[in-house]
């Protein structure tokens, strides 16, 4: 994993040319799935935009980052609201798939509920944004792992992109944005030498 992790980096050129099979599409799906999040809860979806006419169109919404548009594909990853229909949502899955009695998950389940309650809107934006980075992480070490090209990007208009794909209606709000596919022959940033502190100075053992 070490060697597929020096191997990556934020890919400025894509080979348009060269497009993700779907069995890998596949894995990072289920990558995604399975990723991480606080209480379990999963606030955030990922979308899979594969059509370089609407890939061509979110250029002027990203600005002008051209792997947008050369990428295979365009992972979008967008909040989705907490609320207590959620709440409780993710609680019945809990009890479908382990069979646990309401007496052990009505507890945690009360206490998500007036957390959640009690949060400004803000707080819970930020919870959820939160939860986004992490689904980031998890798929650029997948992509790296299956040899897929990544280049994360903030560098995007959130507000344009929910309009363009009618997010709101969908009660969903774009945060964050990664073209993927595989590197460009002439991407000169390719052969840069990773730059990165020393082990010792960013990691301290107590």
């Amino acid at each position: 994993i070490i060697k597929s992790l020096q191997w990556r980096y934020a890919t400025k050129k894509f080979d348009s040319d060269k497009i993700i099979p779907q069995d890998k599409i596949e894995v990072l799906k289920e990558a995604f799935n399975l990723t991480a999040t606080s209480y379990g809860m999963q606030p955030v979806k990922l979308l899979i935009i594969s059509d370089k006419k609407r890939q061509e169109a979110l250029l002027e919404h990203s600005m002008n980052q051209q792997q947008v548009a050369t990428a295979s594909h365009i992972l979008i990853l967008a909040g989705t609201d907490i609320n207590a229909a959620s709440i409780n949502t993710y609680f019945d899955n809990v009890k479908a798939v382990r069979g646990t009695s309401e007496e052990i998950l009505d507890p945690f389940r009360n206490y998500l509920l007036d957390n959640f309650e009690q949060k400004t809107n803000k707080e819970k934006e930020t919870f959820i944004r939160n939860q986004a980075y992490i689904a980031l992480g998890n798929l650029l070490t997948v992509c790296a792992i299956e040899k897929i090209d990544a280049c994360p990007m903030e560098g995007f208009v959130p507000e344009a992109y929910d309009a363009f794909f009618d997010l709101e209606a969908k009660g969903l709000k774009s945060l964050l944005i990664i073209p993927i596919g595989y590197r460009a022959e002439d991407d000169m940033f390719s052969s840069f030498k990773k730059v990165r502190k020393e082990i010792v100075d960013s990691v301290i053992e107590l």
